[in-house]
């Protein structure tokens, strides 16, 4: 009878010191906040991040977090972030976990000069924990595009 040695796959590359571990976590905590934080925020009148929903102009009609303004990822450019005051961290957005449109937007805000953090979980999150969305459609709109 043959005995196997197993190994640990998650051990199997040893983890980093907790000074490095650290570091990657302040740095993903400083390009991302979520849902509740960002509900947080608003509810206690903390504004001053810009808000902006990078899905497209219909999907924003349709149905977005009151107070976002509409820049779709595709659009983002020196003449239509022009009025975007360069002091003030943006908080982008896009449909959920399952779309890289938040980030396309941060990526190309931050190669502008913002300071951008993407929300995760997008609006479909954002509904999934029942806060208010404003729209043509409202919480009846789709929930991915």
């Amino acid at each position: 009878m043959t005995t196997q040695s197993l190994h640990s796959l998650v051990l199997e590359t040893p983890a980093a010191s907790p000074t490095d571990i650290h570091r990657h976590y302040m740095n993903k905590l400083a390009m991302e906040t979520d849902v509740a934080d960002v509900h947080y925020d608003r509810q206690h009148g903390l504004d001053d991040f810009v808000l902006i929903d990078v899905r497209s102009s219909k999907a924003y009609e349709e149905c977005h977090i009151p107070g976002a303004i509409n820049l779709p990822s595709g659009q983002i450019s020196e003449e239509t972030t022009a009025a975007l005051a360069t002091d003030r961290t943006i908080v982008v957005y896009c449909w959920g976990p399952a779309c890289n449109g938040a980030t396309k937007g941060a990526a190309r805000l931050s190669a502008l000069g913002f300071r951008v953090k993407e929300m995760l979980g997008g609006i479909e999150y954002w509904r999934k924990e029942g806060n208010e969305v404003t729209g043509t459609l409202g919480h009846s709109a789709n929930m991915v595009g």
